[in-house]
Parts: structure tokens; C-alpha cells; sequence
């Protein structure tokens, strides 16, 4: 490597310079008609999804998306908070507003996943205050303040704390769900007919996708047959 090319490298952590040269090597070649389609034509992404910034959770991955397909916003414990316009910053709020009004999208998608850390704060947090990872006065602190809901009609741990987390998780995402219903342009828009709301749960170390199906408020597994094919087969 030339002493320019070290420099260059050093910009970025070597692995997202490698990486970006695989990306070069392969999937840009392979995708280099839709990137230039994208970047003339612009994005019109039919789907909305609303995921945790968790590293093991990654959307264009678990849904083997291609650029320009899912529109992405990415939280502390994948939370929508209700309808507040006022003088504080709102960036899930903003990019929900951008891509119901702006891009127009058909469907938005409130995906949670198992081993959250945000909900295993706050679940903690409930069951002894002195393990609190954040003050309430910090960014994390309040945000996931936002689960109060969820876990008010959860109720307090009766199980093991992993499985409360799980109940708590899947609960949040309903609560979510609801608060995408405060803001009045997504009621309209989905009375209408022209925009959906859906809930998911991923499965961090078994792949299992679970969507929830609002006329029994369960939520089921996803393609289960062919999770379990998949499931079956030797690890690599």
C-alpha cells in the first residue's frame, strides 16, 4: 500500500475501508444501473421501517432489501414517540413525517427484537431503581421513558427477568403502534386505506420473524416452514 493509500485508509477504521472495497468489487458492479437509476430518478421506497440501532439487528439484511427499497430510521429500542409538534427536536417524528408525506410510502413497520438492550434498561431499571444505567435527565434516561405505557399494562415481572423483556418488547411494540395513530395525517392516511402500519419481532439468535396481527393482537411467526428448513441446517 502506497503511503498516499495508508493515509486515505486512515480516515476511516480499516474495516469499513475493506469492506467498502469488497462492496466495489461486488455489489456495486453487480448494482451499478439501479445507483445510478436512484440517483436520478430519486428514492421511492414503498416501505417505512422503524428498527432498533442495535448492530445484530440490521433491516437490509434480515430482509435481504436492495438499495432503495426500504426506507430505515433507526433508534434506542426501535420507539415512536406520540404526536408532539413543539419547539424540541423530533428526528424519528421528522423522518416518519418525510417519509409518510414526502415519499409517500404504503407501509410503515415498527420492528423490535429479541436481547434489547434499551427495554432490558428500562425493565431493570423498574424492577430496582439503583440499577438504572441513566439518569432521567439524560438522552437514553428519557427517551426510553417512552415504554412507561407498554409496561404499566405489562404489569410488574412475575418470571424470569429474560422473559419479561421479551413480554415487555413485544408490548412496547404495540405501544408504538398506537403512537403512530396520534400523529393525524398517518390516522388519515390508514383510514383511507393508503397506508398500513404493521408490527415485528425478530429473533436475534434463532432468525424466527414474528408479525403482529392486529385482529387477536398475537403475534405470529413468518414463513414458519421455511424458517424451521432453514433452522434445521448445519451452521457455517
Amino acid at each position: 500500500m502506497t503511503s498516499a493509500e495508508t493515509s486515505k485508509a486512515e480516515i476511516l477504521p480499516d474495516r469499513l475501508v475493506s469492506g467498502y472495497a469488497s462492496f466495489l468489487a461486488g455489489r456495486f458492479g453487480q448494482e451499478r444501473n439501479r445507483f445510478q437509476h436512484l440517483a436520478e430518478a430519486g428514492q421511492k421506497p414503498r416501505i417505512m421501517l422503524i428498527g432498533c440501532c442495535d448492530s445484530r439487528v440490521s433491516p437490509e439484511v434480515i430482509f435481504d432489501a436492495g438499495p432503495g427499497e426500504i426506507f430505515v430510521v433507526r433508534n434506542v429500542a426501535n420507539l415512536v414517540p406520540p404526536y408532539a409538534p413543539d419547539d424540541d427536536l423530533h428526528g424519528t417524528s421528522a423522518a416518519l413525517e418525510f417519509a409518510v408525506m414526502g415519499l409517500r410510502v404504503e407501509h410503515v413497520v415498527v420492528m423490535g427484537h429479541a436481547q434489547c438492550g434499551g427495554v432490558k434498561a428500562y425493565a431493570e431499571g423498574e424492577a430496582d431503581p439503583y440499577q438504572r444505567p441513566l439518569s432521567a435527565g439524560d438522552f437514553i434516561g428519557k427517551w426510553i421513558t417512552l415504554i412507561g405505557p407498554a409496561a404499566e399494562r405489562v404489569g410488574p415481572p412475575n418470571e424470569p427477568m429474560v422473559d419479561y423483556v421479551e413480554k415487555l418488547a413485544l408490548e412496547s411494540i404495540r405501544q408504538s403502534l398506537a403512537n403512530l395513530r396520534t400523529f393525524p395525517w398517518v390516522r388519515t392516511l390508514e383510514a383511507r386505506g393508503m397506508l398500513f402500519l404493521h408490527g415485528a419481532y425478530f429473533g436475534v439468535a434463532t432468525g424466527k420473524l414474528l408479525a403482529l396481527d392486529e385482529t387477536t393482537n398475537q403475534f405470529v411467526q413468518v414463513a414458519d416452514e421455511m424458517h424451521a428448513e432453514a433452522f434445521s441446517q448445519p451452521r457455517f
